[in-house]
């Protein structure tokens, strides 16, 4: 999956900054990382897995749409604009990367005897938020567009904390930024279609 993603990122993401933070992502555990604690893709590599399926997912869904509002055959994405769905569905959780540690517990196995197994912990070095966090990482080593920022800023939808405290952010950012809406519908159909969970 780390050959895919690079392959994607460098074919896609070319703007100045792009090979540095390619870079940082090297010297980090995201390629290593899971996708979350004991949910969708709770195993070495579920982060960049789950990366590569919210960008296949956010593709479909915007050719989809472009298909639609202009009642023609699809071509090809034009204005730079694969690179946008490149940055949005590659990077949208980067900034889970060095965010997972693995301790110990115990557990009886089948034949009834304690044992020791790893299990994944949130140990956030950063604690900036998840989808706001994204954006500052990127925002360090390459410009984001507003619109890209603000899709890879909501991604979450309405389970984000904005949302749960009571605040009508990521609704007004549906509706100004649609790229934020099939963002979060991406990253939707990653985690529920595409990676059912180990234990179900």
């Amino acid at each position: 999956m780390k050959d895919r993603f690079i392959e994607l990122y460098q074919h896609f993401i070319t703007r100045p900054g792009a090979d540095k933070l390619l870079s940082w992502l090297e010297t980090t555990d995201f390629f290593e990382a899971p996708a979350s604690t004991r949910f969708h893709l709770a195993r070495p590599g579920g982060l960049v897995e789950h990366s590569i399926h919210v960008y296949h997912r956010l593709r479909d869904l915007y050719v989809s749409e472009r298909q639609r509002a202009e009642d023609q055959a699809f071509i090809d994405l034009l204005n730079g604009e694969e690179e946008t769905i490149a940055i949005c569905g590659l990077l949208h959780d980067i900034c889970k990367a060095n965010f997972y540690a693995v301790e110990m517990r115990n557990r009886k196995n089948e034949q009834g005897q304690w044992e020791k197994y790893p299990f994944y912990v949130v140990n956030d070095q950063l604690p900036y938020g998840h989808g706001e966090k994204s954006v500052y990482i990127i925002s360090g080593f390459m410009k984001l567009t507003r619109e890209e920022a603000m899709a890879i800023r909501w991604h979450m939808g309405f389970s984000d904390n904005d949302f749960k405290a009571g605040g009508f952010s990521v609704g007004n950012a549906f509706e100004k930024f649609p790229l934020a809406l099939l963002t979060h519908m991406a990253d939707l159909q990653a985690t529920y279609m595409d990676e059912p969970r180990d234990d179900a």
